[in-house]
């Protein structure tokens, strides 16, 4: 993982918007319907090799493939992955199941979430290999013909896939977590070997507190989060600290979010966890106050911050002023060499789903891109200035 001497690298979360046609036919193969598999296949090389294009053509320095190839970012899982079967609805998140005329309208604006939720039927263990291979070819390629510093590629934790898939087979749900761990091992060490960051995304640590384990109480959920963090950690124990970074959210839909966890009672966990990086929301007006508790928190030194400066759910493009402040609050927490600028989450977490338009999208982006200029103008500058003064 590089860290840039001279200035603020950005970055984001990994999901960006798919073409209709790329969605259809995601979503068509995800409900075992028959897909032309060479079509789709071009068309999910052409996506990722537009995807990086335009990442590079705006600034942004560490790029990933826009998991072009996966129907989202959570049940992708179930064509790689033996033991997963049917369909089964998922309860609202808590913070929307008093207002299911918000939900409705919600479906109607982004699109309904038509993809499978599976159940763990069986035992969980690799199946496919093909999909990585062609996920990390296509990376290569498109890659190879831009500028960029680096590429990461996304992958599911063992306790995002548990959150999302029931367990209805193993007899304890710390035995389903540590098999999905034992399984998705390989694909992590896959990326890594093929010279890629790896990003471990854990909504599981945050978000499912209200909506995949909503039954449980906020000591049974941070239990089990541990329980997590100990799942990742054995399944990234082959791959350096620094070859991998970690993705926390407490969802990226808009709704009141009243339920969520606070940072405060989550934060040592996810100190615990193996990544050097660690992404997380701090745009959204429900955890932007939380850089407070970033600050007060003792955060090992060899951890780097990737905070989210950037709002998916907005339309309303951020003022590159704006990016800077909030890029100078961490770095007066961690200093300026251990801050990348970063989103709060994906911008095309679901095929199929998401109400802002591509072009809004990079607008945003290049927003990061541009605040993250101002900022490190003003750090560099600043440093150079005392520098002179002590001397």
């Amino acid at each position: 993982m590089r860290i840039s001497p001279d200035r603020i690298l950005t970055t984001h979360t990994g999901s960006l918007p798919r073409s209709a046609e790329l969605s259809d036919l995601l979503l068509r193969k995800d409900h075992d319907e028959e897909v032309d598999a060479a079509a789709l296949d071009r068309v999910i090389r052409e996506s990722v090799a537009d995807n990086v294009a335009r990442q590079a053509a705006i600034g942004i320095d560490i790029v990933s493939d826009g998991e072009a190839s996966k129907v989202n970012y959570a049940t992708y899982i179930h064509e790689r992955l033996s033991g997963f079967e049917g369909d089964q609805p998922r309860k609202p998140a808590l913070d929307l199941a008093g207002h299911p005329e918000f939900r409705e309208r919600l479906a109607r604006v982004s699109g309904r979430q038509t993809f499978r939720r599976s159940c763990c039927t069986g035992p969980v263990a690799v199946q496919d290999r093909r999909q990585v291979r062609k996920d990390l070819a296509n990376l290569r390629e498109a890659t190879s013909k831009t500028r960029v510093i680096e590429a990461f590629m996304n992958a599911a934790s063992p306790g995002l896939i548990t959150a999302f898939q029931p367990n209805q087979f193993y007899p304890s749900h710390r035995a389903y977590v540590e098999a999905v761990a034992k399984a998705m091992k390989e694909e992590y060490e896959a990326i890594v070997a093929a010279g890629f960051i790896l990003q471990v995304d854990c909504p599981d640590l945050a978000m499912a507190r209200h909506t995949g384990f909503q039954d449980l109480s906020e000591a049974e959920f941070l239990k089990r989060a541990d329980v997590h963090v100990d799942a990742l950690n054995e399944a990234l124990s082959q791959i350096p600290s620094d070859m991998v970074r970690m993705h926390v959210c407490w969802g990226n839909y808009e709704g009141p979010h009243d339920h969520d966890i606070p940072l405060e009672k989550i934060i040592s966990i996810l100190l615990r966890a193996k990544p050097r990086a660690i992404l997380f929301e701090a745009a959204n007006p429900r955890h932007q106050h939380e850089w407070v508790v970033w600050r007060d928190a003792r955060i090992p030194e060899d951890k780097v911050l990737v905070p989210g400066l950037i709002e998916p759910c907005s339309a309303t493009v951020e003022h590159p002023e704006l990016v800077a402040q909030r890029i100078t609050q961490f770095t007066e927490i961690v200093g300026r060499d251990r801050v990348i600028a970063g989103t709060d989450c994906g911008f095309g977490t679901f095929a199929g789903m998401g109400k802002l338009e591509p072009e809004m999208i990079y607008k945003k982006l290049r927003s990061l891109v541009e605040g993250a200029a101002i900022a490190s103008g003003r750090l560099w500058k600043r440093t150079f200035a005392r520098a002179r003064y002590a001397n």
